[in-house]
């Protein structure tokens, strides 16, 4: 499926059904602007050619090239895979 396919397919979700869609710890995650705790993901350690996705929409964010390990516990990337995809956020 196109990217374009996936946002014409895509489906605004209630939180309720968000909820009930996803894992705790995935909802926590990706609706509640949380973290997993360092060196505990299944990404943190993966570096197997591929696209890295959006665990709700699909959208796809990352490819495996732009991984690199930044020894922080969590996957790191120095692109993504189309300007727009992903929003940053500074750390105060």
């Amino acid at each position: 499926m196109s990217e374009q396919d996936k946002k014409q397919n895509f489906t605004p979700l209630s939180e309720l059904e968000w909820q009930q869609k996803l894992s705790p710890a995935a909802y926590h995650v990706c609706r509640q602007k949380g973290t997993e705790r360092p060196y505990t993901g299944q990404f943190d350690q993966h570096f197997e050619p591929g696209v890295y996705t959006c665990h709700c929409c699909g959208t796809e964010l990352f490819v495996s090239d732009s991984k690199f390990n930044a020894g922080c516990g969590w996957p790191s990337f120095d692109a993504e895979i189309s300007a727009g995809r992903v929003a940053g956020i500074r750390d105060v």
